[in-house]
């Protein structure tokens, strides 16, 4: 059996699109289950699980999507654990592509994570932005040793052997990925394992991401020698780096909608590598510890 788990937390007509992306998928001859875990919602998605076969809804009270993929992990059947989030869309044959992966011996997959376009012929600045700069889960996989959690499959088996992704102050993704590969399991990528998500759609949402990200770096650097010093040299570099992607983003074939479209990536660039600057410069003058300030937690807060 495959088990997906599906943490959620206020997003219920994106969680109805998620389930129904599913819903018809074959999966090489294995049984399906769902487990949706509603994470704090202002309501229960009771409707939108009901209204797919293979779902179940479970709820964690404790805050963060690892605790919410942990209790579906409790709770699951199936040899095989896949994760996705529930503002994204599987792509046509992601349940195969698993079964496929795992039958020639995988123990951990990556899949490719690509953007939801409204309009590919006219994207936002923030779709053409987050195309080329979100999601690189091929370069996570090679370089950092860790994949996302929001388009992950894993054999139960390895799953037990790592233990559960941590709460909501730690980078769950990366820091349950490294400690399976310490532990010697290799994450394979798996570029025919497709999930679509949307770009966020304002610059205040994409703060809040930046805001969680940043406060979790920076409480990973202060924990090593020369922290503060390292964490400087850093903020330094992201505040030069547009100059560095500039090639990068002219030459991406990620980025839809042409030339303008990549004048769009070029300009939402710039404002997400200042806005990330601002914000070390100010932990790094904050006197804020080893922490990140409340920053780790914003994500979570309404609009």
């Amino acid at each position: 059996m495959i088990s997906v788990i599906i943490p959620h937390f206020n997003q219920p007509d994106q969680l109805l699109r998620c389930l129904a992306s599913l819903g018809g998928q074959a999966a090489g001859g294995h049984d399906v289950e769902i487990l949706v875990v509603d994470n704090g919602s202002d309501s229960l998605p009771e409707k939108e699980v009901a209204a797919c076969t293979r779902a179940r809804l479970l709820r964690e009270e404790d805050p963060g999507p690892g605790p919410a993929r942990n209790l579906g992990v409790a709770h699951a059947r199936g040899e095989i654990l896949a994760f996705i989030d529930a503002d994204c869309v599987a792509a046509p044959g992601w349940l195969q592509s698993i079964a496929t992966h795992m039958s020639e011996g995988a123990e951990i997959l990556g899949g490719d994570v690509r953007i939801l376009h409204r309009d590919p012929a006219r994207p936002g600045i923030w779709e053409a932005y987050e195309s080329e700069f979100a999601y690189r889960m091929e370069h996570y996989i090679e370089k950092q040793g860790f994949t996302g959690t929001g388009n992950l499959a894993v054999r139960a088996a390895v799953m037990a052997d790592v233990g559960p992704f941590a709460g909501i102050g730690i980078a769950e993704d990366r820091d349950w990925g490294q400690r399976a590969t310490a532990r010697g399991h290799r994450i394979t990528w798996a570029p025919d394992m497709v999930a679509y998500h949307p770009a966020r759609e304002s610059f205040a949402e994409l703060a809040r991401k930046w805001d969680r990200h940043t406060a979790h770096d920076f409480a990973l650097y202060m924990q090593r020698p020369a922290g503060r010093l390292r964490w400087a040299l850093r903020t330094i570099l992201m505040a030069v780096s547009p100059l560095v992607s500039l090639w990068r983003i002219l030459r991406s074939s990620r980025i839809k909608g042409g030339l303008r479209g990549k004048l769009k990536a070029i300009l939402g660039l710039v404002r997400v590598r200042l806005y990330r600057t601002r914000r070390m410069l100010g932990l790094l003058l904050s006197g804020a510890g080893d922490k990140g300030d409340g920053l780790e937690t914003r994500w979570r807060e309404k609009p």
